[in-house]
C-alpha cells in the first residue's frame, strides 16, 4: 500500500461493513492506506466480496462474523482485530438495524433488539477498541438525520437510539480529548440501502424534499468518515456533520 496515503499504517474496525454505506465505508477507508476489518452477521457472502474488493486493488482486509447486538461478539471481534494487528486507529460504528411501527404497537422483543444493535453494541465496539487505541485515535459513529428531522411516521424506537448515539457522541468528547482520541457522529438523510432503498416507498415519500434532488449513496457518507478519521480532521471532535443533500435545511 503507497505510505503517502493518508491513512497509511492506520488499522480501521467498521462495524455492519458487508453492505450498503457501511461497504462502502470500508473500501474507502482501505483506499485511503487503511487496512480495514469489517464486522458482519448475516451476509458472509457479501463480506467477503468487499474484502475480495480491497484486497484486489492492493489493500488488506479482514471479515469477521459478529452479530452487534451479542456484547461478547462484538468484544471478541475487536479482541481479535487488535492480536491480529496489534492496535486499533480507527472505529467507525456504522451496524445499526431499524424497527418501524406505531410506539404502541411495537413488541417489546423489537425494542430490546434494536437497543442491543444500535445503542448497546455501539458501547461495547468503543469500549473495547479503546483498550487498543492510542493518541490520536479517531471513533466515528454512524447516527441519522432523523435526530435533526423526523421526517414521517413510525420512526420513533429507531430515532430514540440514533439520538442515544449523538449523546454518547458528546460525553466522550471530554472523556477522550486528553488522549488526543476524537470522536464525531456522521447523520445520514436518505440514503440508498437495504434498510432503505432509492426505489422504496419511504424514498418515494421524502425524495422531493431533498434540496439536491437526489437520494444520497453510500459514497456520500464514505466520504465524510473518511475526512474525520484523517489527519485533517485532528482538531474536529464533538461535531455532528449532517450529510443529507440539504434535506433537514
Amino acid at each position: 500500500m503507497n505510505s503517502t496515503l493518508p491513512l497509511s499504517g492506520q488499522i480501521a474496525i467498521v462495524t455492519g461493513g458487508s453492505r450498503s454505506i457501511g461497504a462502502a465505508i470500508a473500501k474507502r477507508l482501505a483506499a485511503d492506506g487503511a487496512s480495514v476489518a469489517i464486522t458482519y452477521n448475516a451476509s458472509p457472502e457479501r463480506a467477503e466480496q468487499v474484502v475480495d474488493e480491497i484486497l484486489a486493488a492492493g489493500g488488506t482486509a479482514i471479515a469477521l462474523a459478529a452479530d452487534a447486538g451479542d456484547p461478547e461478539a462484538v468484544r471478541s471481534a475487536v479482541q481479535q482485530v487488535a492480536a491480529r494487528f496489534g492496535k486499533v486507529d480507527i472505529l467507525v460504528n456504522n451496524a445499526g438495524i431499524s424497527v418501524l411501527g406505531a410506539p404502541e404497537e411495537i413488541a417489546f422483543a423489537d425494542f430490546q433488539r434494536i437497543l442491543a444493535v444500535n445503542v448497546t453494541g455501539l458501547f461495547v465496539a468503543t469500549q473495547e477498541a479503546l483498550k487498543h487505541m492510542g493518541q490520536g485515535g479517531r471513533i466515528i459513529h454512524i447516527g441519522s438525520s432523523m435526530v435533526q428531522y423526523a421526517a414521517f411516521a413510525t420512526a420513533s424506537a429507531y430515532t430514540l437510539t440514533k439520538g442515544a448515539v449523538a449523546g454518547f457522541s458528546r460525553g466522550l468528547v471530554r472523556d477522550l480529548g486528553p488522549r488526543g482520541i476524537t470522536v464525531n457522529t456522521v447523520h445520514p438523510g436518505p440514503t440508498a440501502s437495504d434498510m432503505n432503498p432509492a426505489d422504496g416507498p419511504v424514498a418515494d415519500f421524502v425524495r422531493p424534499h431533498i434540496a439536491v434532488g437526489r437520494y444520497g449513496e453510500g459514497h456520500d457518507i464514505a466520504s465524510a468518515v473518511a475526512y474525520l478519521a484523517s489527519p485533517q480532521a485532528a482538531f474536529v471532535t464533538g461535531a455532528e456533520l449532517l450529510v443529507d443533500g440539504g434535506f433537514t435545511a
